[in-house]
């Protein structure tokens, strides 16, 4: 009797390497020491959009 080779199929493979991969995001995820805090807007600063100097160098360059 011959001893049939075990192996990993392909599909099976892919399989364990997104799960071993998503495992691994979550872990760090979950033992990261800090925090993420937002940042805080500075009061009667300009908000929202602005046409500054690169913007208009875009514009200009952008039309055909």
């Amino acid at each position: 009797m011959t001893k049939a080779k075990k192996s990993l199929p392909r599909r099976d493979f892919l399989k364990a390497a997104g799960i071993a991969g998503g495992a691994a995001g979550l872990a760090a995820v979950a033992l990261s020491p800090k925090s993420a805090k937002a940042a805080v807007p500075v009061a009667g600063g300009k908000s929202g959009y602005q046409e500054t100097e690169h913007v208009k160098t875009y514009y200009e360059l952008a039309r055909f």
